[in-house]
């Protein structure tokens, strides 16, 4: 039987309602490919939008969270990973995704994005265009930009070679 492909999805604690309801309409979409959700596993914002999103269209959600319990844990993450690493636990995010999607976000998506492009992850940012990393970085990097979920979710299928 062949492993599940698991989307990480990261994004902020804080966001505004149309990225909570575009990260929610993906982690739903997730979900009905018969992908596996990970994310940073937290009960607010992106984290907590598109685990409920996947978990409420049936979907496994993970959470690789930065505390060494599951008190801030979304109610919507199914494994939790408890790593009591604080923000060091974005390395393990993004090792253990086999593609990276970047939902609105701040100082650590950014991070998550950087250590994504570094161990040669393909990264999908939604909602936001990524111009300014790749004029940092060059135009050769793996790094697509999508304006909705299902734009998304087309990215995923071409760049997995998955249904």
């Amino acid at each position: 039987m062949a492993r599940p492909l698991i989307v990480g999805v990261m994004g902020g604690a804080r966001a505004e309602a149309a990225d909570l309801q575009a990260a929610y309409r993906l982690g739903a979409l997730i979900a009905a490919q018969g992908w596996v959700l990970l994310n940073g596993g937290r009960g607010t914002g992106i984290m907590d939008a598109s685990a409920r999103g996947a978990a409420e269209a049936g979907g496994l959600t993970i959470g690789v969270l930065p505390d060494a319990d599951r008190a801030h844990a979304s109610e919507h993450i199914r494994v939790a990973v408890c790593t009591g690493m604080g923000s060091a636990r974005n390395t393990i995010n993004v090792l253990s995704s086999d593609i990276v999607v970047a939902c609105a976000g701040g100082a650590g998506t950014l991070s998550e994005i950087a250590l994504a492009l570094k161990h040669g992850k393909r990264v999908i940012t939604l909602g936001f265009e990524a111009a300014g990393i790749r004029g940092l970085l060059g135009p050769d990097i793996a790094l697509d930009a999508a304006q909705s979920p299902e734009a998304v979710i087309r990215l995923i299928q071409t760049h997995c070679r998955c249904k």
